[in-house]
């Protein structure tokens, strides 16, 4: 599955803090294909402003193979803060690809 910028940045903030040992390693797993490579950071110069991460407007697409474990996992944190009302408009390509 192919992700932007902003879909890596939002994916990695929503996958399980806490879990199983087995859905902790493949969530590790998932969050070290998500990041950035070294010239992707100095492509996209990461960077805080307040409480916002910014970075230069540059557009940068990964193919990030998800087992179905993985994306089951994706899809009930989705479905949770959908039903909680928690989603942003940052989500809303994320939920396109994993809850259509």
């Amino acid at each position: 599955m192919k992700f932007n910028v902003i879909e890596r940045v939002m994916l990695s903030s929503i996958l399980p803090k806490e879990g199983n040992f087995t859905n902790l390693k493949l969530v590790r797993e998932i969050n070290e294909q998500l990041s950035f490579d070294e010239e992707e950071n100095k492509t996209l110069n990461f960077r805080q402003d307040g409480d916002q991460m910014r970075w230069n407007p540059v557009e940068i697409i990964k193919d990030i193979e998800l087992g179905s474990v993985a994306t089951a996992l994706i899809v009930k944190e989705l479905t949770r803060m959908d039903k909680e009302e928690k989603l942003t408009i940052e989500h809303y390509s994320l939920c396109e690809k994993f809850l259509d």
